[in-house]
């Protein structure tokens, strides 16, 4: 993922969103408060925070996940091993190449999908792969070498892989959730916004959907395991599916955590969210973006701090359960 530096713009349908930010943003949610929203129960279904973390500790030790790398291809075949043995309906598997940092590279995408047969579905979605440089690293000597990704990658894969995990178990009531892991997101040039997200504009180009039974909307989970992360409602998913952050940012007040998702609008972030808004299904990007120490990521971000000493269990666990709270209330 990429903050937005410049001027950006970013056509969803037929409107046009406008950013100008120089990485931080003070402003506060004009639209209805998440407390607004007609309140939600709290799921009695609990989402598991050390079997996320687990998840997450396994990805790291393979090393870093690069696109087209043996520990990539490694982790392709853990997950879908884990989402077959969770229960899910059918793996997808999406195999192509694309251009990656400037060369060929073979990516994967792999999609678990439970309750297949429900027209009401909604989707969530995480990048598996890591980044190949450490371009942020205060050590210019280590600059040029790849990071764990312990929250870049892993932390949002290894809550959905739980998520998943827990849906296996006990099915929501009235929708089908789809679960996608996309490569190749993180090998992006921070002055070329369109070298970003590679793996989700290779999948929206061949959507499993028919006509008219897109998933409701999505929700994009990335770096959601810092220490104390704080999530700010990310800028273009307020502009393009408001309605979705207000619903999600309800559920993480009635779970108790109006600490950890403050109503207030945080930076704008090209994301995997972005090619999925662009193709009709209303995303939104849970990311921790308004750090108080940079104004927008965690300070570990792409550098070698990005490992595992540096997850939180509570973060994830806190995320986690937003999420599981809003599926299992969706009707």
């Amino acid at each position: 993922m990429h903050f937005c530096k410049k001027i950006s713009t970013i056509l969803v349908g037929s409107a046009v969103l406008f950013c100008a930010c120089s990485g931080k943003s003070n402003s506060l949610s004009e639209n209805k408060t998440a407390e607004s929203v007609e309140m939600q129960k709290a799921a009695t279904v609990k989402f598991n925070s050390d079997s996320a973390y687990v998840r997450v500790a396994d990805q790291v030790a393979m090393g870093p996940r690069v696109p087209g790398s043996e520990a990539n291809a490694k982790l392709g075949r853990y997950i879908v091993d884990h989402l077959k043995k969770y229960g899910t309906d059918t793996v997808l598997i999406q195999r192509t190449n694309a251009t990656v940092a400037g060369k060929s590279t073979p990516i994967t995408n792999i999609m678990g999908r439970f309750g297949a047969d429900r027209h009401k579905r909604v989707i969530l979605l995480a990048h598996y792969d890591t980044r190949p440089i450490a371009d942020e690293d205060p050590d210019v000597s280590k600059r040029n070498q790849p990071i764990d990704g312990a929250n870049d990658g892993a932390s949002g894969t290894g809550v959905l892989l739980e998520v998943a995990r827990t849906i296996g178990r006990q099915m929501p009531d009235s929708i089908g959730v789809d679960i996608l892991f996309v490569d190749a997101e993180d090998s992006g040039d921070s002055g070329d916004d369109e070298s970003w997200c590679i793996g989700t504009k290779e999948w929206v180009k061949q959507m499993p959907y028919k006509i008219g039974l897109k998933p409701r909307f999505g929700i994009l989970l990335d770096m959601v395991g810092g220490r104390n992360a704080v999530f700010h409602r990310e800028y273009f998913s307020e502009q393009a599916a408001r309605s979705i952050n207000d619903k999600v940012w309800s559920a993480a007040a009635v779970a108790g955590f109006r600490s950890r998702f403050p109503n207030e609008i945080g930076i704008p972030v090209v994301d995997d969210h972005v090619p999925l808004i662009k193709a009709g299904i209303p995303t939104i990007d849970i990311i921790e973006n308004r750090n108080p120490v940079t104004g927008y990521f965690n300070p570990t971000w792409h550098t070698h701090a990005d490992n595992l000493s540096n997850i939180d269990k509570e973060t994830l666990g806190v995320v986690g359960q937003v999420v599981v709270n809003t599926l299992y209330n969706e009707k």
